[in-house]
């Protein structure tokens, strides 16, 4: 089998002597073509023109934003091309798609569940959600966040450019800083659904593929529990901003258990094909742990069965 390894040589949680590795091992096995990323996109690129470069496997190595160029890029090949399979191996600092797959978090460990699935054919097709506004068409896999968890991750962002390190302690410390000022504390989203109607005044949301939303180190946050990648999207968004109820929310989310389907403070809406989520003012964006900028409004969408997954 021809195999492309896109690499993300600025992945935070390996080094030069351990992708090599990686790429060794997996080329014992596959016909490999291992390409390294040079710029934001470039993933994204070199996946969509996999298949007509003979590919029939896409491996990466990388974080959340690394999955989410290459999953758009599959998603993007040429209609009259076989679109190859797909294997994501951790990089990043979160890793969030890759262990909600159920996938080691340890990059060695995921290549060998990952070498041991091929060789014994396990494949399975996911379902993935897609954004479509006047500025995006993309696809996410775990996560689209409006509010205040867009503007975290927009501020982590710029900390990392200034050198600091992701890390789940810089963004609970971001996110309680925002949460005493600023924008974070305008209601000003509406969310809107078929059959539903509309629920206004809302301080966040959140649309999930499935569980959890994120990591605080090793311990899930779950905001939607019962969001899964062979379901609809689920749907998280504070009705109040208060500071209790936000904290019992936030030590609900870090049980087992997660936040329940009905609760004070929140609406939770479970297995959606669809919604709109509006603001009356900007307010920044997120997929996937990347920012996107600042939107008004956008529509959400779940789409079975739209990628096939080696393990």
């Amino acid at each position: 089998m021809r195999a492309l390894f896109i690499v993300n040589p600025q992945a935070t949680t390996t080094t030069p002597r351990a992708r090599d590795v990686i790429a060794g091992a997996i080329a014992r096995d596959l016909e490999l073509r291992v390409v390294q990323t040079e710029y934001r996109g470039h993933a994204r690129e070199l996946a969509r023109d996999a298949a007509a470069n003979g590919a029939e496997l896409v491996i990466s190595l990388g974080g959340d934003g690394t999955v989410n160029e290459v999953v758009n890029g599959l998603l993007s090949t040429p209609a009259e091309l076989p679109r190859p399979s797909y294997a994501a191996l951790p990089g990043g600092s979160a890793n969030v798609f890759i262990r909600a797959l159920g996938l080691p978090a340890d990059p060695i460990e995921a290549t060998g569940a990952m070498l041991e699935a091929l060789r014994s054919g396990a494949r399975r097709t996911i379902g993935l959600g897609r954004v479509l506004s006047d500025e995006d068409d993309r696809f996410f896999t775990f996560c689209a966040g409006f509010g205040w968890d867009a503007e975290v991750v927009h501020e982590v962002e710029r900390q990392r450019r200034l050198g600091r390190r992701a890390s789940p302690a810089l963004y609970s410390q971001i996110a309680l800083k925002l949460f005493l000022r600023g924008a974070v504390r305008v209601p000003s989203l509406q969310i809107d659904a078929p059959g539903r109607g509309p629920v206004r005044d809302l301080y966040f949301a959140l649309v999930t593929n499935t569980t959890p939303w994120t990591y605080a180190g090793a311990v899930p946050v779950q905001p939607t529990p019962r969001s899964r990648f062979e379901l609809g999207l689920d749907l998280f968004a504070l009705t109040q901003l208060h500071a209790l109820t936000t904290a019992g929310l936030l030590r609900q989310m870090l049980s087992h258990k997660g936040v329940p389907p009905y609760g004070r403070g929140y609406v939770a809406w479970h297995d959606q094909q669809a919604l709109t989520i509006s603001s009356r003012i900007p307010r920044s964006f997120q997929i996937d742990g990347e920012y996107l900028g600042s939107r008004t409004r956008v529509n959400v969408e779940s789409v079975p069965k739209a990628l096939r997954i080696i393990g």
